[in-house]
């Protein structure tokens, strides 16, 4: 197991960084060899599911994920998003919060991520990984171009 954080601030408003970091579908732009289906019908919420696919062909594995809580920012309250993993590869969590500031708004993406199969001593090398790939994510979904290594 290991958990890792990515903070961006950015001068979009909290309300369009939230709409931008939970358009589900628009992660799979963000994540090389990735595809993301959503399950569930309607805006998301509360019990919304999908599966990201990365791989190509028979190489692949699906991270399953399914929303547990969904509180979008509101005036002077951040936004908060939780996302169980439930794979058979991929388990752990991911939070995302969406705060206002004074130059725009502050996204902390916060993961806990287990792969199957990987001792812990792979823990830190797991969280560089995933600090740059989802770093990439979040910069490419708030529209800003590659960011200074964490």
């Amino acid at each position: 197991m290991t958990v890792f954080r990515v903070v961006r601030a950015t001068p979009l408003p909290a309300g369009e960084a939230w709409r931008r970091l939970t358009d589900w579908p628009a992660h799979a732009a963000q994540v090389p060899l990735t595809r993301i289906s959503v399950a569930t019908e309607g805006p998301s919420g509360e019990g919304t599911r999908f599966v990201a696919r990365t791989g190509v062909g028979r190489a692949h594995f699906d991270d399953p994920m399914e929303i547990v809580r969904w509180e979008p920012p509101a005036a002077g309250r951040p936004g908060h998003c939780r996302l169980e993993k439930h794979g058979r590869v991929v388990l752990g969590w991911a939070e995302i919060e969406v705060r206002e500031s004074p130059a725009g708004s502050v996204v902390t993406w916060t993961e806990e991520l287990r792969v199957r199969g990987l001792p812990a001593a792979a823990g830190p090398l797991l969280a560089r990984a995933g600090r740059r790939v989802f770093g990439r994510a979040v910069d490419g979904l708030l529209g800003r171009g590659p960011q200074p290594r964490e």
